[in-house]
């Protein structure tokens, strides 16, 4: 290998990268924030599949090249609308606990009736997660887990001590939490003026609560 030569050339034409000022940055918050909140009316009401970047960004006043540049692909949009949408919620639902936090989510299904375009994103996607090769599958499957074992830890906080539930009721008995609230959206979704959310809601996780307090009432 020849020996190095000192270098001759004059100054680097290489781009200079300059430090994003304060207001710089604030904008591109605010902007990342509006991209997220454009692509979650996109994909609520079209679906990922049927959503496309370019759908995002006329929303927004944005290219295409513009939100890829803040994203850098469809799918990490996906991602972090999905984290966006659960943020909103999470933490307040893990400040609470005991009956408290059954009453949380009670009213979360009442804020919920007043803000149907965050239901509606969550359902589209939710729904499109078990086909196949979606990526949203991987944040849903391990939301659901999540969650569950957040209801039951729950759940065996507010049971009767004398006379507990077996175990696998108990898991049953988060599974339906869950489930109950989420057909509810959907229902809601469709015929909201036949479907209280908020009414309904309470009736279910209240129902399912007291049996857990009731304990087993096989038990001698």
């Amino acid at each position: 290998m020849a020996d190095a030569q000192p270098s001759t050339a004059g100054p680097s034409n290489a781009p200079v990268k300059t430090r994003k000022r304060p207001g710089q940055r604030e904008q591109t918050v605010a902007k990342h924030e509006e991209i997220l909140r454009a692509a979650m009316e996109v994909f609520g009401t079209l679906g990922f599949r049927g959503g496309t970047l370019d759908d995002v960004a006329t929303r927004v006043g944005m290219t295409h090249a513009g939100v890829l540049h803040h994203f850098g692909s469809k799918v990490n949009l996906l991602h972090e609308v999905l984290t966006y949408r659960d943020q909103l919620d999470d933490a307040a639902t893990r400040a609470v606990h005991g009956k408290a936090f059954f009453r949380h989510l009670i009213a979360t299904a009442r804020l919920n009736m007043t803000r149907p375009g965050i239901v509606q994103t969550y359902v589209v996607l939710s729904a499109e997660a078990v086909t196949q090769d979606n990526p949203g599958y991987p944040f849903f499957r391990d939301r659901f887990t999540g969650l569950r074992e957040l209801v039951l830890g729950e759940l065996r906080d507010i049971q009767n001590p004398d006379a507990p539930l077996p175990e696998a009721d108990l898991v049953n008995a988060a599974s339906c939490i869950i489930a109950c609230m989420d057909g509810l959206q959907v229902q809601w979704l469709i015929d909201s003026e036949r479907v209280d959310l908020g009414q309904a809601t309470a009736f279910a996780i209240d129902a399912i609560v007291d049996r857990v307090v009731s304990g087993d009432v096989t038990q001698p």
